[in-house]
């Protein structure tokens, strides 16, 4: 069974960094487009980051360009993102999750084109 799992969530202060993992099993997700989300209290689950399967293309939200990079490693079937100069806006939990179509060339944005979904890490960014 395909699974996602998240690490390297955890507390930092504002300006700080995190590294996100996302270690896949039961399947290579090697021909998938990978994405990280985030949910806020009371908000809906939004796109961050997108990476095609190749790795030779990436899209970020307006809000984290400049400060996050996603990156992923075939080889080890793991996606990552490196959050720098965090704020307290990026306070959420974040998810992993692999595309529902393989080798499609255009990074998705939206929620329902992603299929496998891991369990989520909390960031928190304190003031």
């Amino acid at each position: 069974q395909a699974q996602l799992v998240e690490s390297g969530g955890g507390v930092v202060q504002a300006g700080g960094s995190l590294r996100l993992s996302c270690a896949a099993s039961g399947r290579t997700f090697s021909s998938n487009a990978m994405g990280w989300f985030r949910q806020a209290p009371g908000k809906e689950r939004e796109f961050v980051a997108g990476i095609n399967w190749t790795g030779g293309s990436t899209i970020y939200t307006d809000s984290v360009k400049g400060r996050f990079t996603i990156s992923r490693d075939n080889a080890k079937n793991t996606v990552y993102l490196q959050m720098n100069s965090l704020k307290p806006e990026d306070t959420a939990v974040y998810y992993c999750a692999a595309d529902r179509s393989r080798l499609r060339v255009r990074i998705e944005i939206r929620v329902d084109e992603y299929e496998y979904w891991g369990q989520g890490t909390q960031v928190t960014v304190s003031s």
